[in-house]
């Protein structure tokens, strides 16, 4: 099997769910991507907003290929034989991105799509995506924006203004940033949060003897209501047995 895969393979995948009776298993191999994501494709929960490209119109496909492989579920879908050489996309660092013209007003709503659907994404990465300025993305995000109101958003890759490989690799790289700083977290808190043994956090905390005693001896003694009695009961026979004493003498 060839390791070339069709262009906008997840353009692709919505349009062969769409379209064809073909298994999870085939699209997924023709467009290099996991059946679980060809399936949520299907469910309406993955890739929403993409449209699908048409691989025969595109000369990638052709229909008898289709055919045979909806007819065998157990074969590969093959593309099409290059018409032209196709050039190689250099990896070393490129001049800013042009945008056409007839697409320069497009590009807020693309940034509204990508700060939906893509909100890990660091504004420098949506300004090499887009082709926009940093005030741009900022306007579009507070909705500060002159045309907030009229925004839609839409895929940067239908568009035009980015292939889907650039998306798909920054989106890579956002979520490898995503997972260092999440592990970075992790070991901070871990390093952070040292809980105390048991005897320190249990054992009641020792106070001298003295000052205990001292304490004992400051504090006031509350009576109750029957020592009170007692004690004015045992006061007035007192004074009656002084009287008694008193008559006694005379």
């Amino acid at each position: 099997m060839s390791d070339r895969k069709p262009l906008m393979p997840k353009a692709t995948a919505v349009w062969l769910v769409a379209n064809t009776s073909l298994t999870f298993e085939q699209i997924a191999a023709f467009c290099g991507l996991h059946v679980l994501e060809v399936k949520g494709i299907a469910d309406g929960d993955v890739a929403q907003g993409i449209k699908g490209l048409d691989p025969v119109t595109s000369n990638q496909l052709t229909r008898e290929e289709i055919e045979r492989a909806e007819k065998d579920p157990d074969h590969e879908l093959r593309l099409s034989e290059l018409k032209v050489d196709v050039a190689q996309i250099s990896t070393a660092k490129r001049s800013p991105r042009y945008t056409p013209l007839s697409r320069r007003h497009e590009r807020p709503n693309a940034v509204l799509w990508l700060l939906r659907n893509h909100p890990e994404l660091k504004d420098s990465q949506l300004m090499r995506l887009v082709g926009t300025t940093k005030t741009t993305i900022g306007q579009v995000r507070d909705r500060s924006h002159w045309n907030s109101p009229n925004l839609v958003p839409q895929d940067p890759v239908t568009l035009g203004l980015c292939s889907q490989i650039d998306l798909d690799a920054e989106v890579k790289k956002a979520a490898r940033r995503v997972e260092r700083e999440r592990k970075e977290n992790e070991r901070e808190l871990v390093k952070g949060g040292t809980l105390l043994p048991a005897e320190e956090t249990t054992e009641a905390p020792q106070r001298p003897i003295a000052e205990i005693v001292s304490a004992k001896e400051e504090a006031p003694r509350e009576v109750s209501e029957s020592e009170e009695a007692a004690r004015v009961f045992a006061k007035l026979k007192q004074m009656k047995s002084a009287e008694t004493t008193t008559a006694e003498d005379e």
